[in-house]
């Protein structure tokens, strides 16, 4: 089967979901620093994407805390391991690089956990933007800061999107 994707605007601005069979491989910002465009073999097909677009109405309409979507994300055995602590993060919560290879098993392997961090495939869902420096201060995201402080601002009920 073919990988399918659409692109959404949002808040944040625009967003590239891609996936297949049921599961969502990539939520990519289509503007920023790591800009995303659909490859070559991708079909253009909105309908498979249409609860995971209806849940990120709902979270950035401060409605949504906790996504239901099945993720097929591609990476090492150490990104994986990396991102399924992301999703551990609680809403609305943040913790430091170091924080985060200390939770999975690896204290020294802060930069380590950095780069899996930057190569999260599926922001936002998996939400990488609750990583900081261990200073406090918000470090690197594939979006651009600016959003990584949208989001954080969202999820403290700081700022309202809708």
């Amino acid at each position: 089967m073919k990988q399918a994707y659409t692109e959404i605007d949002s808040p944040v601005g625009r967003i590239l979901l891609a996936g297949e069979e049921g599961c969502l491989r990539a939520l990519l910002f289509g503007e920023g620093p790591k800009r995303a465009t659909p490859q070559e073999d991708w079909v253009a097909d909105a309908v498979p994407f249409r609860p995971v677009i209806d849940q990120l109405n709902a979270y950035f309409a401060g409605e949504l805390r906790e996504f239901a979507v099945n993720l097929d994300p591609e990476g090492t055995t150490f990104q994986l391991r990396v991102w399924r602590e992301l999703s551990r993060i609680p809403y609305g919560e943040t913790i430091s690089y170091g924080q985060l290879a200390t939770r999975i098993g690896n204290p020294k392997a802060s930069r380590a956990v950095g780069l899996a961090n930057g190569s999260n495939p599926i922001s936002i869902i998996v939400p990488c933007h609750r990583v900081i420096g261990s200073n406090g201060k918000l470090t690197g995201y594939g979006g651009g800061l600016p959003i990584k402080e949208k989001l954080l601002g969202l999820e403290r009920s700081q700022l309202s999107f809708l």
